[in-house]
């Protein structure tokens, strides 16, 4: 695959850990981020990885609930009536145990226009924005993560200045993994090592 190196890296101060590419750096080097995100980006690409902790939204039913934080990002970003889904589904974290049983996540998989920062629609990117929580009800916690993924770059964006406009350059041909493929990795690696950062309700 390119020969890309992966590495386990901490997070939230080594209480979590999981598997990506090195090439994605941590943004709270250059700016502030909230004290339950991770915000990792790859500049080069315009690729970005978000981890976060969220209060349990227990209105939200556990088969649904990757698709709900979906829509979530996606009217945050003022992107709700542009959201096409591709994909929904399960899967088995391989690291990751709560109690006798392997703990799940589920994942929603979209295409969506957005822009950066506080540009207007006008500058509106298509991204393919792969998402994935992991429902933590004993620490009343949902873990949301979340992959962005470039596919076309519009001409007006402040991507630019990073990328090139017009359709992004396929990873492979880039050298890099793919951004599917660094979201499995993320996902399925992620683990927890410190339950008390979930205030030790665990």
């Amino acid at each position: 695959m390119a020969g890309e190196s992966s590495t386990r890296r901490p997070l939230l101060g080594g209480a979590i850990s999981t598997t990506f590419p090195v090439r994605f750096q941590d943004v709270s080097n250059i700016r502030e981020v909230p004290d339950h995100q991770e915000v990792l980006v790859d500049p080069a690409r315009d690729e970005s990885l978000i981890f976060e902790l969220l209060d349990l939204k227990g209105e939200v039913e556990d088969g649904g609930s990757a698709l709900w934080f979906l829509r979530d990002v996606a009217n945050e970003q003022d992107a709700g009536d542009n959201l096409v889904m591709e994909h929904s589904g399960t899967v088995e974290l391989a690291g990751l145990r709560l109690g006798e049983a392997p703990a799940l996540a589920g994942t929603a998989i979209a295409r969506l226009a957005v822009s950066k920062g506080r540009q207007g629609r006008e500058a509106q990117n298509i991204v393919r924005v792969y998402l994935a929580n992991i429902r933590l009800k004993n620490a009343a916690t949902d873990v949301v993560i979340t992959a962005y993924e470039p596919l076309l770059i519009n001409p007006l964006s402040e991507s630019t200045q990073a990328v090139a406009a017009g359709p992004a350059v396929p990873a492979e041909q880039a050298g890099c993994l793919p951004m599917s493929e660094v979201f499995r990795l993320a996902v399925m690696n992620f683990n927890i090592h410190d339950w008390n950062l979930f205030n030790g309700s665990a």
